[in-house]
């Protein structure tokens, strides 16, 4: 996937729940972008991010970006790190839309206590919904690294791995934004999401 186009406006959605790292994700995005020259807007809101509600960052870039909001049916990569949070954002997505998505359900405070109901069939609607849809054992691989809190770093690696950024702009941008004691396992998992194709 081109991440360069003349006039071209690229939009990313960053999607999650409070706690995974969804506001980092959209920050070591725009740093990558930075570093090439394009033109970026970012916005993020956090909503209940501290009750495990959902939060998103919307990156845009190109040769001249006016709002950092993704407008409705125009998202050209949604980055999600839960498995629900694809379908309560579908409205920003097409049919040519990449999902990137952890096959991983969390439960939110609604769902946890009996208020709502967790669907039973997400993953048939995540089928019906996108034609270009990625969904990742994400969960997995980072807790086979040894920290499920990277998870985010896994899915950002295979994203970065669909874009025509350099490698070197990502690991940069990762080293930038990580305190040095979490550097060594987060290069791992972008790593394990970078090749995951390959493996």
């Amino acid at each position: 996937m081109s991440s360069s186009g003349a006039s071209k406006v690229t939009n990313i959605l960053v999607v999650g729940v409070g706690g995974q790292g969804t506001i980092l994700a959209g920050e070591i995005l725009a740093d990558v972008v930075l570093d090439t020259g394009f033109n970026i807007k970012k916005s993020e809101v956090h909503g209940m991010a501290q009750r495990g509600g959902s939060v998103n960052s919307q990156v845009r870039f190109g040769k001249q970006v006016f709002s950092p909001i993704i407008p409705r049916g125009e998202a050209d990569i949604l980055l999600s790190f839960e498995k629900l949070e694809p379908l309560r954002w579908i409205e920003y997505c097409n049919a040519k839309t990449v999902a990137i998505v952890n096959d991983h359900s969390i439960h939110s405070l609604t769902t946890a206590t009996g208020l709502q109901q967790y669907p039973d069939n997400v993953e048939d609607e995540l089928n019906s919904r996108f034609g270009n849809l990625f969904l990742i054992p994400a969960q997995d691989i980072a807790e086979e690294i040894g920290n499920p809190r990277v998870v985010n770093v896994v899915l950002l690696g295979l994203m970065a791995s669909m874009l025509d950024f350099k490698k070197d702009n990502w690991l940069n941008a990762l080293k930038k934004r990580l305190k040095p004691k979490f550097v060594d396992i987060n290069l791992e998992a972008f790593e394990r999401g970078y090749t995951y194709f390959s493996e």
